[in-house]
């Protein structure tokens, strides 16, 4: 599952305002603000993966280690293959 902090960080890789990125993942301004928020409020699983999709569409690799959950910008997003697996060999974009 991608965590709040990973979304925020990945919209300031790309440069992208929240209004961005809830016109990109076709969610309501309203429903991303819930899943970037620290307060743990729920939000829907169907809203969350929009969200992720349109992030890796734009290059968004989502990473986590035993050590931590954190994101990467790749420069071809058509070709990032191999890079969507972490260190331990866990798929990291099917949460």
């Amino acid at each position: 599952m991608i965590t709040s902090r990973q979304v925020r960080a990945a919209r300031a890789l790309l440069g992208w305002t929240q209004e961005m990125l809830a016109d990109k993942a076709l969610v309501a301004l309203t429903a991303l603000k819930r899943l970037e928020s620290e307060s743990g409020l729920k939000v829907r699983e169907d809203t969350r993966g929009q969200v992720r999709r349109a992030l890796e569409k734009a290059g968004i690799v989502f990473l986590a280690s035993e050590q931590g959950e954190g994101v990467m910008l790749v420069r071809n997003p058509g070709a990032r293959g191999a890079s969507r697996r972490g260190k331990f060999g866990r798929n990291m974009t099917s949460s």
